[in-house]
């Protein structure tokens, strides 16, 4: 039988004590999904999942008896969330799927650890592991495919499909953080086959999962995939097939530019684009600053013109757009990445003349007080916000005639 050995977080006196508090009410948990699967490859694990045949009710009343805190977080589903230690396990009865409609699924609770195995979505992720290590396999092919970086359904990969759409999109993500060598055919057939289903889903389910997946080390294998299938143009029907994705892999890994980098260089289309994902208004905002606008950004500026550009449009947004244009222009890597580094290290500077000073010296508040402030603030940044010279600029433009 296969065994994690020496993972310090099954040893955690926070997961401890969840264990013993369901061995204390009688029952038992394994650790399930993909704290299983990433101990087994080597990866970091993040999220502790347990798996339990207790019924949500029964996990409850043993936690609570432990002095953990039990938030009940998706009962219907048999999710009770414990916080121990001060971070949130989600505790889950075993289930079987009595109805589904490729959104959601109705459940009733089993005592089966091969039934719940049964519902899940790929072989690699229908792992088990007890306190002790010893890894369950109920599949019988979750532990190869582990290794191996195959990612297969669990059964037929068009009803685990229909069961849930979402699953699309989830094939591709584990693709591309997972996947080596050639993708399983009968789970690329059924996605092809099935991919207008993504309609009937959440948008916010959809950008979550793309954005997941854009997030990968290198996802353009499973993004030419998606391409390849139709399942691209379904997620992202405005997408231009942009030549800007590849060279961004490479430049960032942050997700966000990699969808700008799949989009056209357009206001509309993004803002199209963002509402239809339901992306926040943050993310949306972020991908629109991010396209040229009257403030010219590029890799070729020198260091102060990109200190006024970033003076006037933000640290983000300049970091944003020289991404793009370095991803539009690969030879200009040096270039842009030495400004990127300017931007990093840059403190905006705060203009040191206000509306009180000009107060202080007679100008009267109103139109013509703004009109002064904005010239000198544009004369200011033009002169890559000099200690000095201010003053004099001021008696030059009260002195240029203009109108109260």
């Amino acid at each position: 039988m296969t065994r994690l050995i020496n993972q310090a977080w099954m040893a955690a006196p926070a997961t401890v004590a969840i264990l013993d508090a369901l061995n204390l009410a009688g029952g038992e948990g394994r650790f399930v999904g993909g704290c299983v699967r990433d101990a087994l490859i080597g990866r970091p694990v993040a999220d502790i999942d347990i798996a339990t045949p207790m019924r949500p009710e029964a996990v409850t009343v043993a936690v609570e008896a432990a002095g953990l805190r039990a938030v009940p977080t998706g009962l219907a589903h048999g999710t009770v969330t414990v916080i121990s230690g001060g971070r949130p396990f989600e505790v889950t009865t075993l289930r079987r799927d009595v109805a589904t409609d490729g959104r959601r699924a109705t459940v009733a609770f089993t005592d089966s650890w091969d039934e719940d195995a049964g519902r899940r979505d790929f072989r690699l992720n229908a792992l088990y592991a007890d306190r002790d290590g010893r890894v369950f396999d109920p599949t019988g092919e979750g532990v190869t495919d582990a290794l191996a970086g195959r990612i297969v359904f669990v059964g037929d990969p068009q009803r685990r499909i229909r069961e849930d759409y979402l699953r699309i999109l989830r094939f591709f993500r584990f693709r591309a953080w997972f996947g080596q060598g050639e993708p399983d055919p009968p789970a690329l057939t059924a996605c092809a086959r099935l991919k207008d289903g993504i309609s009937e889903l959440s948008a916010e389910r959809v950008s979550s999962e793309l954005l997941k997946l854009l997030a990968a080390p290198d996802p353009s294998r499973a993004v030419h995939l998606m391409a390849e299938t139709g399942v691209l143009a379904e997620v992202l029907p405005w997408t231009d097939g942009s030549r800007m994705f590849l060279p961004m892999i490479g430049i960032t890994r942050d997700p966000l530019m990699r969808l700008s980098s799949l989009l056209p260089s357009d206001g509309e289309t993004v803002r199209a684009a963002a509402d239809a994902l339901r992306l926040s208004n943050a993310q949306k905002a972020r991908l629109l600053a991010a396209l040229p606008d009257d403030v010219t950004v590029s890799p070729g500026m020198n260091p102060a013109a990109a200190r006024a550009a970033l003076y006037q449009i933000g640290r983000q947004a300049f970091r944003d757009r020289i991404e793009r244009a370095w991803a539009m222009d690969i030879e200009q890597g040096q270039a842009a990445e030495a400004l990127v580094g300017l931007a990093d290290g840059w403190v905006r500077p705060v203009f040191p003349i206000s509306g009180a000073d000009l107060k202080a010296i007679g100008l009267e508040p109103g139109r013509r007080m703004g009109r002064v402030l904005a010239e000198l603030e544009a004369w200011w940044i033009a002169h890559d916000f000099p200690d000095s010279g201010l003053e004099d600029q001021l008696v030059t433009v009260l002195a240029g005639g203009d109108e109260p």
